[in-house]
């Protein structure tokens, strides 16, 4: 077994089919790895078999919630670029949530929503914040449980989207999106453009 999926001491010592199924998700790639196979090994060998997006799909599964959608904030800030006045509301505020994962950044992620233009795919992440504890949002709204999945769905979808604005370099992105979740998941920052500039000055 290689060694790109280990130490990712953020994921839950729980099988990778129990995490998907409380996720309401499936892999679309066969998984010959036993059903109590931890999150690793299952990846591993979707790694193997060159299963980009499935790999994407199980990250954004066994990520925590504060983790994940900074995953999907990352994502967006590769197209939507640096900090400004500009950004969509959206994506500050889920910013904001993951530095202060208060009910009230809860709060202002979910009212975002309300206020994004019609083509602005960075709901994705306030949607995983809104539901990131399970409940469909704060105040009133936490008596209600969220879709199973929902919040890791959402963060999968920013994801992809960033993926498909970032076509022509499609693999070569895809694989960082990968290492970027798997440094998350370990305890880093996720920041792998700085990771490449220190391997190249070695």
């Amino acid at each position: 077994m290689g060694n790109r999926f280990t130490d990712m001491v953020k994921v839950p010592k729980e099988p990778a089919a129990k995490l998907l199924s409380m996720a309401n998700t499936r892999l679309e790639t066969p998984i010959t790895a036993p059903v109590a196979a931890l999150p690793d090994v299952v990846l591993e060998e979707l790694d193997q078999k060159g299963a980009m997006i499935d790999i994407i799909r199980l990250l954004s599964i066994v990520l925590p919630p504060r983790e994940r959608v900074w995953w999907a904030c990352m994502a967006a800030r590769d197209y939507v670029g640096p900090k400004s006045e500009n950004d969509p509301k959206s994506l500050a505020a889920s910013e904001d949530w993951v530095f202060k994962p208060t009910e009230e950044n809860r709060e202002r992620a979910r009212l975002s929503m309300d206020e994004a233009y019609i083509d602005d795919d960075t709901v994705n992440i306030a949607l995983s914040v809104v539901y990131s504890d399970g409940t469909l949002g704060p105040a009133d709204l936490a008596e209600y449980p969220a879709p199973a999945g929902a919040a890791e769905t959402s963060a999968f979808a920013m994801n992809i989207v960033a993926l498909d604005k970032n076509s022509d370099r499609f693999e070569e992105y895809g694989q960082m999106l990968i290492d970027r979740a798997v440094d998350i998941a370990r305890g880093g920052n996720g920041r792998m453009e700085n990771k490449d500039k220190m391997k190249e000055a070695t």
